[in-house]
């Protein structure tokens, strides 16, 4: 930890780019192309449930396979095909691995201004599901293999590009599978994905977020228990009332604030560069007896952040009676909590009940596949200078390491040992509302573009000779 406020401190080690890239290229001429493939991709409709990746997966095959760049499918389910391509390096370094989803969520059309699957242009913006989460990475990927091979670039390490399937809750057929079934062919040194942001305030890039953690899901549902009745006698043990209080003492249970590596760097890093108020608070966030008031302005304020210092509990499902003059004898509901990677759950379990202090009430932890806790990746190595010398280069902007509290496929590369830093897109709120999984989803002409380019230039920056 001394080491890495140390490096936090001292911003003049962060390497930076050449103002003569090794490896050149005109990005106004290849948006055509970039355009056209993420059109492509977007108007292939991979919504999970069912999912349908194949198809995705054969569209991007076609594509590679035309430039001589092998290609590998695996599937658990004929429908359900992840993709892995491999440009190889001279064997010196282990490889990096590039990935993104093919898989979407769900929509309600009839809450869309488009057709979700039509890859809408309008203003600089692309409208359709996907777009945003998460076949951007998916495309950025594309490109990067396709230039590498095109600019014939000589690698030090392999560079791998996985076109995943099943992110969106059903990672037994993606990340799962490949990662317990063909290791060998995605295993890698560090990896880039999905998780972060460019956060733009005014016009002007302030800061670039890199996610190196992020919580898990560990939700509970609770059952609370009771006699049957008429809904004309109340009795004192009616099962939703001792649901409804069960779910008020928990939703207002405020757990403890606990900083790890990842969320100190954070909040120190957006001290360094944030207006002297602000600054003021995320510093006192690091001193644990004035951290319990800033804690409380956070919560009414930056939710983002207060949900970063502590493992979260929020209730969002409540299923009760099935007839308005019947006292049901059972009531449930579900907790989302996100853990911090580091939580005993079975300890906060315990402590959720003694919160709830109801015999009638069971608190019972959902059956959760999938993410596993895992340690944060290194703020020290080759990688993560790479993407502080592409921010500096590309937006003149620090970056700033942090936790997503949402989850993401890394969980499990990072259980692996692997390296894996979250980018993404330009945030700044040039267009309408319509970011991952909402209605009218959408991603700017100029973010796409960007994107693609950040990632080109951290893979030539770590993975060229």
């Amino acid at each position: 930890m001394r080491r890495l406020r140390c490096l936090l401190l001292l911003p003049a080690f962060w390497p930076v780019l050449s103002a003569q890239p090794r490896y050149p290229v005109d990005w106004s001429k290849l948006e055509p192309e970039i355009l056209e493939h993420f059109t492509e991709l977007l108007r292939i409709d991979t919504s999970n449930p069912p999912g349908n990746e194949t198809k995705a997966a054969q569209a991007i095959e076609a594509v590679l396979k035309r430039e001589g760049i092998p290609v590998q499918t695996f599937a658990l389910e004929p429908s359900r095909a992840n993709l892995v391509a491999r440009i190889k390096g001279d064997g010196s370094k282990k490889p990096i691995l590039i990935l993104g989803h093919t898989d979407v969520v769900g929509v309600q059309r009839e809450h869309w201004s488009v057709d979700p699957f039509a890859a809408v242009r309008k203003n600089g913006l692309i409208f359709a599901r996907g777009a945003n989460d998460d076949k951007d990475h998916v495309v950025a990927g594309m490109m990067v293999l396709l230039l590498l091979e095109r600019m014939h670039v000589r690698l030090s390490r392999d560079v791998i590009f996985l076109a995943e399937a099943g992110e969106e809750g059903t990672t037994q057929v993606g990340i799962d599978y490949m990662v317990n079934q063909h290791w060998p062919e995605i295993e890698a040194e560090y990896a880039l994905a999905e998780g972060g942001s460019v956060i733009e305030e005014q016009g002007r890039v302030h800061h670039v977020l890199i996610n190196v953690s992020e919580k898990v899901p560990r939700g509970v549902r609770l059952v609370a228990h009771g006699a049957s009745g008429h809904g004309s006698r109340p009795t004192p043990d009616n099962a939703v009332e001792h649901l409804a209080a069960a779910v008020a003492k928990a939703g207002a249970w405020q757990t403890p604030i606990r900083l790890n590596e990842a969320t100190r760097a954070y909040f120190e890093r957006l001290a360094a560069i944030s207006p002297p108020r602000d600054a003021a608070r995320y510093r006192a966030i690091l001193d644990p007896a004035r951290a319990p008031e800033v804690d409380r302005y956070l919560f009414q304020h930056e939710p983002g952040h207060y949900t970063m210092l502590r493992t979260s509990v929020v209730p969002t499902e409540i299923e009760a009676g099935f007839r308005a003059n019947v006292i049901p004898s059972e009531a449930k509901a579900y907790l989302d909590i996100r853990a911090l990677p580091d939580e005993d759950m079975p300890r906060f379990f315990n402590e959720l009940r003694r919160v709830i202090n109801d015999p009638a009430v069971e608190v019972v932890p959902a059956q959760m596949g999938g993410r596993p806790a895992a340690p944060p990746s290194r703020l020290d190595n080759a990688m993560f200078h790479a993407l502080e010398s592409v921010s500096r280069a590309m937006f003149n902007a620090p970056v700033i390491p942090g936790m997503l509290a949402g989850a993401t496929d890394c969980a499990q590369l990072r259980a692996r040992g692997v390296q894996a830093y979250g980018f993404g897109p330009i945030m700044g709120g040039e267009g309408p509302l319509g970011g991952a999984h909402s209605d009218d989803e959408n991603i700017s002409i100029r973010s796409l573009n960007s994107l693609v380019e950040f990632l080109w230039n951290a893979v030539i920056e770590v993975a060229a000779e």
